[in-house]
């Protein structure tokens, strides 16, 4: 069985995230690191933003009454609310014999460690296709700025609604792929942190959100801890991938990679607010 590194569980802020899960990107490219999964938090907690999305579908005044904190991410999608989640990150190479070449392909395999994550924890999830018209159209977005409002390919619904958001970037040969995994919910807050062009038009996206979005606690009827759902992952990844994960450390070469990325990209305004 081959083995991949596990990084241990930290909190950071959102744009060491981010600079950490380039930093390993950037290692793997280079040959000095396995492929690698990462689980992490966010302190304090942050809102992120696709690569693609501008920044007038977010409220600044808002993130900052709130002490929340915001990055762009390197990786495709809309809003995502860091707070009661556990997010994950991969990084392979595309080259991997295991790991389709097709974008949508390679979520397909890559979500199966998501699949087996929820049935640790006693949830049937499902994976959906948006090959036919009916499902685009079952699944289509409200049109809101969050992420959890509508399903992409192959991620993963409970009862029709979205419980996990992926996103993945390729570069220098290397795939890194990263995602929120939700262990509570406040919707309320996300659409609070994001800008709408009147009250009206809030309030109906926020309650077709609620309809499409679901958390761990809402489908256990309990609450899930951090460290509980680390370990259900932990060995769902190890079993849906087929890979043994072996506890490891962050290299001092990604140590200053991360710290550079920190400085001269996701820390700034450059990036963050370049769109």
């Amino acid at each position: 069985m081959e083995t991949w590194r596990l990084l241990p569980t930290g909190r950071f802020s959102a744009a060491e995230n981010m600079a950490l899960d380039e930093a390993v990107l950037m290692a793997h490219s280079e040959g000095i690191v396995p492929p690698t999964v990462r689980f992490y938090g966010w302190n304090p907690p942050a809102l992120s933003i696709g690569y693609f999305q501008s920044i007038s579908e977010v409220d600044f005044t808002a993130l900052q009454s709130k002490h929340i904190g915001f990055v762009r991410r390197p990786t495709g999608g809309r809003a995502v609310l860091h707070d009661q989640e556990l997010t994950y990150s991969i990084v392979v190479s595309e080259s991997h014999p295991d790991l389709p070449s097709s974008v949508n392909e390679s979520y397909r395999v890559l979500a199966m460690g998501l699949l087996e994550g929820f049935r640790n924890l006693g949830l049937s999830a499902e994976m959906i296709t948006l090959g036919t018209e009916a499902e685009q159209k079952r699944h289509e977005s409200p049109g809101s700025a969050a992420c959890f409002d509508a399903p992409s390919w192959y991620e993963l619904v409970v009862e029709g609604r979205k419980v996990t958001g992926s996103a993945q970037t390729r570069q220098k040969g290397v795939v890194l792929q990263h995602g929120a995994i939700l262990l509570d919910l406040d919707v309320d807050l996300l659409f609070s942190v994001l800008y709408f062009s009147s009250v009206k038009l809030r309030e109906r996206l926020k309650s077709a959100f609620r309809e499409r979005a679901v958390s761990i606690r809402q489908l256990a009827g309990r609450t899930v801890s951090f460290e509980e759902a680390e370990m259900a992952f932990r060995s769902g990844f190890e079993a849906g991938l087929g890979v043994r994960l072996l506890p490891g450390e962050l290299t001092e070469r990604e140590k200053q990679l991360a710290a550079e990325l920190v400085r001269t990209k996701y820390g700034t305004a450059d990036w963050n607010e370049k769109r």
